[in-house]
């Protein structure tokens, strides 16, 4: 599967209003924390590849998941191949990652609202030191990626946002930015 992602910059508070106004659907809040970690035999900030695990709360519940997520696939989005899945315990997954010679490169933390609309799933993140975003988001095969991304393109505009202005660089290349 790839996931076509379109992330832009915005004000949240007037994005929730216009998703409001859209009678989009209001889906759920998380808090996720997401450990990224370093390869020891290659360079992902070379390679454009990422491998994590995420704990996500919601209420009094916390799961977490490991993701591998492979190199841009095309100019236009933050479009990538990309694999998940659910762990019992995100402290062992660390430990297990750390013996074998990875190492924590960042902690990205995230305040997250899912909304879905028009079979998109868009996301309105404040991210600690680094600021408020709107994803615009969906999953489909290799032979879907152009009117997925036209589709998340069509989703901004109506949400105000101009899909001109992306980012294509991730919350973890930001906040190394931000740091360095």
């Amino acid at each position: 599967m790839y996931e076509v992602e379109v992330k832009v910059a915005a004000d949240l508070s007037a994005v929730a209003e216009r998703l409001d106004e859209l009678g989009a659907t209001l889906t759920g809040d998380v808090v996720q924390v997401d450990t990224y970690y370093d390869a020891p035999l290659r360079d992902f900030a070379e390679t454009d590849e990422a491998l994590r695990v995420r704990r996500e709360s919601r209420a009094d519940d916390t799961e977490a998941r490991i993701t591998y997520k492979g190199p841009l696939v095309e100019a236009e989005s933050k479009t990538r191949e990309e694999f998940e899945t659910g762990v019992a315990d995100g402290e062992t997954a660390d430990a297990i990652f750390e013996h074998l010679g990875f190492s924590p490169a960042a902690t990205v933390e995230k305040d997250r609202r899912f909304y879905r609309y028009d079979g998109y799933t868009v996301t309105l993140d404040a991210v600690e030191g680094v600021g408020e975003f709107v994803e615009v988001e969906t999953e489909t095969d290799e032979n879907g990626v152009e009117a997925a991304r036209e589709g998340a393109f069509a989703v901004l505009r109506e949400l105000g946002l101009d899909p001109e202005d992306q980012t294509r660089t991730s919350y973890l290349g930001m906040l190394l930015e931000n740091t360095s």
